[in-house]
């Protein structure tokens, strides 16, 4: 699809119908991360109920990591002939069914099972994000329509941990799993008045995904999208307990910082979107290059309370914010193939995520902090180099007059 397509098919819907949808896919997305992330704060309960050791209660989160994968590569394909208002109505139908599972979970397969569900969605749901605002808003509006979408990640991201905690002390691990299913029958009723019909333009070829890496520049911006992912959470997966042992905060002033971090990041998500209409590739180039000195920085100034905190401040300003620009860029790079740019992104994302998580672990464990934040600093800065190669390649393909490409640096 185009972006003349893209244009063309919202101006046959009212613009107040296509933002609130926007809005309503938010909702989802905020949904679908609070589901995602709250065993993280919940593995005890759950274990101690189940019958489980506390490793195996944390397989809830890699199971859905897996199944997100698998469905990012491939649901794009097998689901060639469905409408994609339907897909993500069946999506957000799952996203409730897995609530109602998990809750009512009573042994540990069916918990697994209602986790395989939930990694169903992320990967289904994520892999048709970008591709799904291309044709809600105008081209023009695609970065802000993704900064909303990320608005709802960085809000869930910020309260899911936390949320959990709460309301399993209340009312239990099964209570706070089953609050998801109020918020899934919500945004899948304002996702069935708001969605217009939006026919697959997808060939049922299940090597799409792989396949758009023969686009020009397309590697490029993967292996740039996994280095920032990657050098990300080498740090940021091992901050609380940096925090705890380093910087010397207890468990109030730990949720007091990642509540800081986590409203920064709402705040980068509405302050981006302006950025990318007309400074994408200069943006996509300097945020790795702040977030490795902002490591740096932790290295140097972790012991000083003031300044972590406005150094994690600002870590949440430009983290959240980082991946509407590469969002963006995808919808730039593949107009008329972001569905299965879009799975292959999520797929990148994902197992980027665990690599940074796997080797940041290895060296906290092995080396300290200074050496598991020094290589995410390493990392991130490989990444803007990458990022100027895009550019520079980006760059050579507007002197054809074949290239839709814009906002280059």
């Amino acid at each position: 699809m185009t972006h003349a397509t893209a244009v063309a098919t919202t101006e046959s819907a009212p613009d107040s119908a296509s933002w609130s949808a926007v809005l309503a896919l938010s909702l989802c997305v905020a949904t679908l991360i609070a589901s995602e992330f709250m065993p993280v704060s919940l593995l005890t309960p759950i274990a101690s109920d189940l019958y489980l050791t506390e490793g195996q209660a944390g397989q809830a989160i890699a199971i859905s990591g897996i199944f997100a994968v698998a469905t990012s590569l491939f649901v794009a394909a097998f689901t060639s002939k469905l409408d994609r208002r339907q897909l993500l109505l069946w999506l957000t139908a799952l996203m409730l069914i897995s609530g109602v599972v998990t809750a009512f979970a009573p042994n540990y397969a069916v918990l697994m099972a209602g986790r395989a569900f939930v990694g169903v969605v992320i990967g289904g749901f994520w892999s048709m994000s970008a591709a799904t605002v291309m044709r809600l808003v105008p081209a023009a509006d695609v970065p802000r329509g993704l900064a909303i979408l990320n608005g709802g990640n960085a809000l869930a991201a910020t309260i899911a941990a936390p949320l959990g905690s709460f309301l399993g002390q209340y009312i239990g691990w099964r209570g706070a799993f089953f609050s998801v299913v109020p918020l899934a029958a919500i945004t899948f009723v304002w996702l069935l008045a708001t969605l217009p019909s939006m026919p697959s333009r997808t060939r049922a070829n299940p090597l799409a995904a792989f396949q758009v890496l023969r686009r020009p520049g397309v590697p490029i911006g993967m292996a740039a999208v996994a280095l920032f992912f990657m050098g990300q959470f080498a740090l940021f997966t091992y901050l609380r307990p940096f925090l705890e042992t380093v910087t010397l905060v207890n468990v109030s002033g730990l949720s007091l910082l990642l509540l800081a971090m986590g409203v920064s990041g709402l705040l980068g998500t509405l302050l981006i979107g302006s950025v990318l209409r007309t400074r994408l590739y200069q943006a996509l180039i300097a945020m790795p290059v702040m977030m490795a000195a902002l490591a740096i920085g932790l290295v140097v100034f972790g012991s000083s309370l003031g300044t972590t905190a406005g150094l994690l401040a600002l870590w949440g300003l430009i983290g959240t914010a980082a991946p509407v620009g590469w969002w963006s860029w995808l919808s730039e790079a593949l107009p008329d193939d972001a569905e299965a740019g879009g799975g292959l992104m999520v797929a990148v994302v994902q197992l980027a995520i665990t690599a940074g998580a796997a080797s940041g672990g290895l060296l906290f464990d092995n080396g300290g902090y200074q050496i598991a934040f020094g290589f995410g600093a390493i990392v991130l800065f490989t990444c803007a180099i990458a990022a100027v190669v895009l550019a520079r390649h980006d760059r050579s393909r507007t002197a054809t007059p074949t290239s839709s490409r814009k906002h280059l640096s």
